[in-house]
């Protein structure tokens, strides 16, 4: 009867340590590859240093078109870029230029 007992416990405790093990492994696969994991973390924040770089490539685009609003509006007007403009979305070129294509 002893042997059955003893055969019995041990058998418990290598179910016990399969288990913890199974748990260990399913947490550390969890925490590396899971939703909120390391692999994800890194993905987010390679995805936000992007954005940011977009952020202020669009920032500087902003800042220019305001400085330009400004320049041509009637409080403020910049005779050269309003020529330019002209010269740009009407095609109008002065009686003394030449235009070459």
């Amino acid at each position: 009867m002893k042997y059955n007992t003893r055969k019995r416990h041990s058998i418990g405790a290598i179910v016990y340590f399969v288990m913890m093990c199974a748990v260990g492994f399913y947490f550390t696969f969890a925490a590396v590859q899971g939703d909120y994991g390391i692999f994800s973390r890194a993905e987010i924040e390679a995805d936000a240093a992007t954005l940011h770089a977009e952020l202020d490539t669009l920032l500087a685009g902003v800042a220019e078109l305001q400085n330009k609003t400004r320049r041509l509006s009637d409080t403020y007007l910049d005779l050269d870029l309003l020529d330019e403009q002209t010269r740009d979305v009407l095609g109008y070129v002065r009686s003394d230029e030449m235009v070459i294509r």
